[in-house]
């Protein structure tokens, strides 16, 4: 039996019941009957969890302020190959080949220890009831909230996957060279808008880039970077070495989560080419126009599109596993 709550009722029991009369409006009324996420889903199974989940996620970005970026980044990864479940989180095993090795994610993803670090102090309260999955998400929230991003309500249920796919990770992420309407492409087959796009690539306005991400782009004389912008950015990333050197994708405010980016971008000073592209007199010049002029309408609009992201293909009910530890299988 549960324990009831401060009315006398007891809390599962109550959930016991509601699951059973869903369960029978389902079947009678020939409704689906799928999963649906909560944000209060670990409210009675394991209540102090999200407050558990942010302290380590503040002990981390306090230790290394660039851990936020780390870990916005790594959900994004997650989410965008087989959805949100976790299978970035998947180190190599007898059935797994994992997404950690793909191109976008070999040596450049990083957190993948502070989400375990979570993890494992959930589990201590209560063993085998969140799902890396929503480990991962709620962090992504504390990430943003802990550099001076917005905050948002996290909708909670997802299950941990037990497969990975390398393959969809070198495929189904957006590359730092993909042009505008492959970019816009990519975000739409998840269910995400232009809008939604341009405003989770505001992320960029905190975390830093390898050398080889960009060198290209800082040694082409194009005339669609400023040519200060690419002088100041080639003393730390040579012609030809020094690939894992890094520079901030925001060189005025760096470890402050603001728009910034966007007044970058119409300065001819993102970094990555796939930034730049969200101003090249293209469909989206005017979302970054809004943006850097309008600061809480791109916090609120990343917010959403950050519940948005976070929904994508979610495994719930049955689906999936809830995984002990978050880099392999039960």
């Amino acid at each position: 039996m549960g324990k009831p709550d401060d009315h006398g009722h007891n809390v599962r029991w109550e959930k016991f019941i509601l699951f059973y009369i869903w369960i029978a409006v389902c079947f009678t009324y020939n409704a689906p009957c799928e999963a649906q996420l909560s944000s209060t889903f670990y409210d009675g199974s394991c209540p102090n969890a999200l407050r558990t989940i942010r302290t380590t996620i503040r002990t981390a970005i306090s230790r290394e302020r660039r851990m936020a970026a780390s870990i916005l980044r790594l959900h994004f990864h997650d989410c965008f190959v087989q959805g949100c479940d976790a299978s970035i989180l998947l180190d190599d095993g007898p059935t797994i080949v994992s997404e950690k090795n793909a191109l976008p994610n070999k040596g450049s993803v990083r957190g993948y220890e502070v989400i375990e670090a979570a993890k494992s102090e959930v589990e201590k309260l209560c063993p085998g009831v969140v799902s890396c999955a929503d480990v991962l998400t709620v962090a992504a929230r504390d990430a943003s909230e802990m550099v001076g991003g917005p905050s948002w309500s996290v909708k909670l249920g997802r299950r941990d996957s037990t497969t990975a796919s390398l393959v969809l990770a070198e495929t189904s992420l957006p590359s730092f060279k993909a042009p505008l309407d492959s970019l816009i492409k990519t975000f739409g087959d998840n269910g995400l808008r232009a809008c939604d796009m341009v405003a989770l690539s505001g992320a960029h306005t905190i975390g830093q880039a390898q050398c080889f991400l960009f060198r290209d782009r800082i040694y082409s004389n194009g005339s669609d970077i400023d040519a200060g912008f690419a002088s100041t950015r080639r003393r730390g990333c040579p012609v030809n070495n020094g690939n894992e050197n890094l520079a901030p994708l925001d060189l005025v405010t760096p470890n402050s989560f603001d728009y910034n980016y966007f007044k970058n971008l119409i300065q001819k000073k993102g970094l990555l080419e796939s930034d730049q592209v969200l101003f090249s007199g293209g469909s989206t010049d005017n979302i970054v126009r809004e943006y850097s002029n309008n600061p809480s309408k791109f916090k609120s609009d990343f917010a959403a599109a950050k519940v948005k992201m976070s929904e994508i293909r979610p495994l719930t009910g049955e689906e999936g596993v809830i995984r002990r530890m978050c880099g392999a299988l039960p």
